[in-house]
């Protein structure tokens, strides 16, 4: 369920038909076109609910200034499972060339990984792989739908704001990159430890190395790169592609811009910088 007014979706039929000019535009012009697949669980508010309910999460807690969440069943989480891999089939059917999942930014998959969220005692909740299963499941699922070479998620383990921390993020990190391998995705998306809030960039001693060398899939990095350190990242290893987004906003002809700076941006090999970081952001509604 959306939190942010007009945000766009997938899960109608219309809205699979409204969405294939869109992406085949960008094919015209030789793009390549994915669609991120999010709910917002527990940051939704009442207004953006049937009959103005309450928003779902793992848990009952609730953010600052936001609508108390209702905590889901255990039955009812294959419900939302099966929702993810409607919206991935119907971005397929749209066109799209793949799906990320978004399990990052306090979001509902975040509101299950994180400890500080889920308070949860069945299988879902406590130990780091039952908190992991709802992400997993959700990763199967669109995986067995479209298969995996199609499939790519976004992670966020160090991050720490709207209340959804974890008391070891390189742990969690390190299990989900581990576990991501069993079904050969296409990429692991990773923020960056030093973005712990939005927009703040701050020095921290955790790496994301660990993580990258556990991964057997392509390794995105985003959050605070600029053309240098994008650049150095890629060439020293820790990533195979760098993922630029803020950037985008007040310069939609980033490539451009970077090229004339002598920047690399070469998207062929291990050595490559990604200049989109994604083209759709869509939300599943229940």
């Amino acid at each position: 369920m959306a939190i942010y007014k007009d945000t766009p979706g997938i899960w109608r039929k219309d809205q699979v038909e409204a969405w294939k000019p869109i992406v085949s535009a960008v094919h015209d012009k030789g793009g390549i076109f994915f669609c991120q697949l999010w709910h917002t669980g527990r940051i939704s508010t009442k207004d953006f609910q049937p009959n103005r309910q309450a928003p779902i999460s793992s848990t009952d807690k609730p953010v600052k200034t936001q609508t108390p969440p209702r905590q889901l069943s255990t039955n009812e989480i294959p419900q939302i499972v099966n929702d993810f891999r409607i919206a991935a089939r119907n971005a397929i059917e749209a066109g799209f060339d793949g799906v990320e999942i978004h399990g990052a930014h306090g979001y509902l998959i975040d509101q299950f990984m994180k400890d500080q969220v889920n308070n949860r005692t069945d299988q879902y909740g406590g130990s780091l792989e039952n908190r992991c299963r709802f992400a997993l499941e959700i990763v199967e699922a669109v995986v067995n739908e479209i298969g995996a070479d199609k499939v790519g998620i976004r992670l966020s383990p160090f991050a720490n704001y709207m209340d959804f921390g974890d008391s070891n993020p390189s742990a969690l990190g390190l299990y989900m990159a581990e576990s991501l391998n069993k079904y050969g995705i296409s990429y692991c998306h990773m923020v960056e430890p030093r973005m712990k809030t939005i927009g703040e960039k701050v020095e921290c001693p955790e790496s994301l190395v660990p993580i990258r060398k556990a991964f057997r899939g392509t390794f995105i990095v985003a959050s605070g790169y600029d053309r240098e350190d994008g650049n150095k990242v890629v060439d020293e290893g820790r990533a195979d592609l760098v993922a630029y987004g803020r950037l985008f906003i007040a310069n939609p002809d980033l490539p451009r811009e970077l090229s004339l700076m002598h920047l690399s941006i070469s998207i062929t090999g291990k050595h490559s910088i990604l200049l989109i970081l994604l083209l759709a952001i869509l939300t599943i509604h229940f």
